[in-house]
């Protein structure tokens, strides 16, 4: 029992030191590439090829001053950024990231925990994230960050349906709700070739879910000036800034995994082929944001309501049919 939780916690720590490097070099990613697009340099001044930007920038961060609106909630003011980060990185504890190794005797799946009910987890404690959100907005006493705090929940309500529907074909077709299962089935076609319909709606509703051009409507800077964490500075901004590429690294691990194999690939070890998969839907996120303009918030709403619902929910009536009919 002790040498299972020892390496529980081995794996925690090394899972959550990788997410916390993958989201520092995320934001030196996401920077490069859009100064690509708009025909730019992006920050090389900083070490070769600008690599200790994010370590300057976090640097700068803990520097800046903190300040507190006079008016504020102060407890849930302190609280309200931790909510938002823990969830973004809670919700990996479930996904596989490679099969079994052998380590000193033991067989040790790269897997936090392999939990029967895994997607059921996932989006428990993704949906948390938008308490941070709500509560940093209430608690800052300011009319823009409430503003965009209620546009956050509208929001999640909204996508976080389309989200949990789009799903339902792989979970019909696996017939389990535990990600390793859904991986395993998996080993000779990907659900993406069975679920194209499903893998768009889930792809679409992550943007809005991880407040991601064209659906940042919470802290559209034209409108609400930075929207939820407006009053927010140094350390508590930068941990609001972590939770969305956080949550980011989640939405592309969470795709990966249900659509696209997951660990599964030839030639390369698994681990390589889940980094490899996570990454190219991570620069799609970024492309995406380089190129789209943003949307209106009725926009949101109505392609939300009017045009995902009703697909996500045709998708399963089909796959029911289309199993019925095979079975």
């Amino acid at each position: 029992m002790l040498e299972f939780v020892l390496i529980a916690v081995v794996k925690s720590i090394v899972v959550l030191l990788g997410l916390l490097l993958m989201v520092a070099y995320l934001t030196l990613l996401e920077r490069r590439l859009v100064a690509h697009i708009q025909v730019r340099v992006g920050p090389t001044r900083v070490g070769p090829w600008g690599l200790l930007q994010p370590i300057a920038d976090g640097i700068k961060l803990f520097l800046k001053e903190d300040t507190i609106p006079s008016q504020a909630d102060r407890l849930l003011f302190f609280l309200a950024p931790g909510v938002s980060l823990a969830a973004a990185f809670a919700t990996f504890a479930v996904i596989p990231f490679g099969n079994e190794i052998q380590l000193l005797g033991h067989r040790i799946p790269l897997q936090i925990a392999d939990v029967n009910i895994g997607l059921l987890y996932v989006f428990a404690i993704s949906s948390l994230g938008v308490y941070g959100l709500i509560l940093g907005a209430w608690a800052s006493n300011s009319k823009y960050p409430i503003l965009g705090g209620l546009r956050s929940a509208a929001q999640m309500l909204s996508y976080e349906l389309c989200l949990v529907f789009s799903v339902i074909g792989v979970l019909m077709i696996s017939r389990s709700v535990s990600l390793a299962d859904v991986v395993a089935g998996q080993s000779r076609l990907w659900f993406v070739v069975l679920q194209p319909v499903g893998f768009l709606v889930f792809l679409i509703a992550s943007f809005a879910e991880v407040n991601r051009l064209p659906f940042d409507l919470p802290e559209a800077e034209n409108e609400l000036v930075g929207g939820f964490h407006t009053e927010y500075g140094s350390m508590k901004f930068a941990m609001f800034f972590l939770g969305e590429y956080g949550n980011m690294i989640t939405a592309s691990a969470i795709i990966t995994t249900l659509y696209l194999g997951g660990w599964h690939g030839p030639f390369l070890p698994p681990v390589v082929w889940f980094l490899i998969k996570v990454i190219a839907f991570l620069s799609f996120f970024i492309w995406v944001r380089g190129t789209l303009p943003r949307f209106r918030y009725d926009q949101l709403m109505k392609f939300g309501w009017k045009v995902l619902l009703p697909v996500s929910l045709a998708n399963i009536i089909v796959t029911g049919l289309v199993l019925a009919f095979v079975d």
